[in-house]
């Protein structure tokens, strides 16, 4: 590059600090005129449009303004957009795309994040390791004698995925170690994806009747809003957990509390919720120990948060310098993931 591109950078100055390292900022500084958000809030959109004025590219994350038709007619220069966060559906729109405009995303370093915590829960619900060391705070000792449910071993377990997108990818190299047998539902994924990972490609409803784990990654979509429902849930072994740290309307929540509480299966853990945060008065607070309910944290430990920022300037290095990025967003596949 002979000279220094301009990048907009949307982030409030304290969401900045959280997703941003000082190496990554210098990093960019050698490639870009930097110009920040002034605010310690989002931007208006009239204030991203009056900004985004003459500027190549431009790094948004959770809460920026969308890149409306308002906003685009002022993008005079405007050719590429990296969302230092995950999905970009509630930012970016078709227009976009037809402008020729690259979109990038931190996706990938999110979904480390989300397959590691979905492995602490599955071995949470096989072992009750929650529900332990809660006994030994009311110093119960004699909780093990007192506790009438199995325990089990995760390894030549079966572990049904539902979607096959970033985070069960990165799950699945997580799980290899165990042994277990790993089956999937994707209507939108090839046999020849799936080869490299050595996993099975089945129906839902063989998933659900033969998988000791069932865990969610699909992305929330009018086909696959409440997915899991009374059938599905009664599909299930008496024995399986369910698992979701991808969306919370993929279940039908009136249903699971109906499952956890007639006990059709052994438990769930829950990440998302269909309405967050979760209402005081949701019934899924009154379940007992069959149930592990947090506050949306699979994505993010403050460690990889810090890291989002890092993964949009390494792929404007690399688009500036004429290299391919390697996080960039298909519009085609938009529509299907999360």
């Amino acid at each position: 590059m002979d000279k220094k591109v301009k990048v907009l950078v949307t982030i409030p100055r304290r969401l900045y600090g959280q997703v941003s390292r000082p190496e990554d900022e210098n990093k960019l500084r050698e490639i870009a005129e930097i110009i920040f958000n002034p605010y310690d809030r989002n931007l208006s959109e009239d204030e991203l449009a009056d900004l985004i004025v003459d500027i190549d590219g431009c790094i948004t994350s959770w809460g920026s303004p969308k890149f409306t038709e308002k906003v685009l007619n002022k993008a005079n220069k405007l050719k590429i957009i990296g969302h230092a966060a995950g999905s970009v559906k509630p930012y970016v729109t078709e227009e976009v795309f037809k402008r020729g405009i690259v979109v990038v995303n931190a996706a990938s370093a999110i979904a480390v994040g989300v397959a590691e915590f979905t492995l602490a829960m599955i071995l949470n619900c096989l072992r009750a390791i929650p529900q332990y060391i809660n006994a030994m705070r009311r110093k119960n000792w004699r909780y093990k004698e007192e506790r009438t449910e199995k325990t089990y071993d995760l390894r030549n377990k079966t572990v049904g995925l539902i979607g096959f997108g970033a985070v069960a990818r990165e799950l699945v190299n997580l799980l290899r170690p165990f042994n277990v047998k790993i089956l999937v539902f994707d209507p939108y994924v090839s046999l020849e994806e799936l080869k490299d990972y050595k996993v099975e490609k089945t129906d839902l409803d063989y998933l659900l009747s033969n998988s000791d784990i069932v865990s969610l990654h699909a992305a929330l979509t009018p086909e696959t809003y409440h997915m899991i429902g009374e059938k599905e849930l009664r599909r299930m072994r008496p024995t399986s957990f369910l698992i979701n740290t991808a969306r919370g309307a993929l279940v039908d929540e009136k249903a699971l509390y109906k499952a956890l509480k007639e006990k059709w299966i052994a438990g769930a853990a829950l990440d998302v919720f269909e309405e967050e945060p979760l209402p005081p008065e949701n019934q899924l607070y009154e379940l007992g120990e069959n149930v592990f309910l947090t506050p949306h944290i699979a994505g993010l430990s403050d460690e990889r948060r810090s890291m989002l920022f890092g993964v949009i300037v390494e792929d404007f290095r690399r688009f500036f310098s004429g290299e391919k990025p390697l996080n960039a967003v298909d519009y085609t596949k938009l529509s299907f993931l999360a």
